[in-house]
């Protein structure tokens, strides 16, 4: 008998559009992904935990960034659903995709400080890319996702 995933709940998460002096965007290919999928930092949010405060926790433990500003929390959230082959899989099966909100922040450390192997890692590899590039290189389902962020960040940045 196949479990009704839409019943399941949103995760709550937060995403980290992370900018460097140039105004290119910090994005990290995923360990469990073998196609060449990028993403920005993002994560789930832990219980009574302020969102900001999980975007930085994320952030760190996703990349090891610590030198940054934030420059704008982003309006609302945007809400994800995973695709079929991946309900019942990814986060133990317990969510249909996400609820995030999003942070603009902007990187102030040198990138020897940037390190994705981590305690626990998530990324292969990162690079940093123009933010009209981002919507080029996102897994399907997150697309549009990346489209709102994309015309909202450049609204902030020309």
């Amino acid at each position: 008998m196949k479990k009704n995933f839409s019943e399941l709940p949103l995760r709550i998460g937060v995403g980290i559009i992370l900018l460097n002096n140039d105004n290119k965007v910090f994005v990290a290919r995923r360990i469990d992904n073998a196609k060449k999928f990028w993403q920005m930092p993002q994560g789930g949010v832990d219980e009574g935990e302020d969102f900001l405060k999980a975007a930085y926790r994320e952030l760190e433990e996703e990349t090891s960034v610590k030198s940054v500003e934030l420059i704008k929390e982003m309006d609302g959230s945007i809400t994800y659903e995973l695709p079929d082959r991946l309900l019942g899989i990814i986060w133990k099966g317990k969510y249909k995709g996400q609820k995030q909100k999003w942070f603009l922040m902007k990187f102030t450390g040198e990138e020897k400080e940037i390190n994705i192997k981590t305690k626990n890692p998530e990324f292969l590899d990162w690079k940093w890319i123009d933010i009209d590039q981002i919507t080029e290189v996102v897994v399907d389902f997150k697309l549009h996702v990346y489209k709102e962020l994309q015309e909202k960040v450049k609204k902030i940045i020309n």
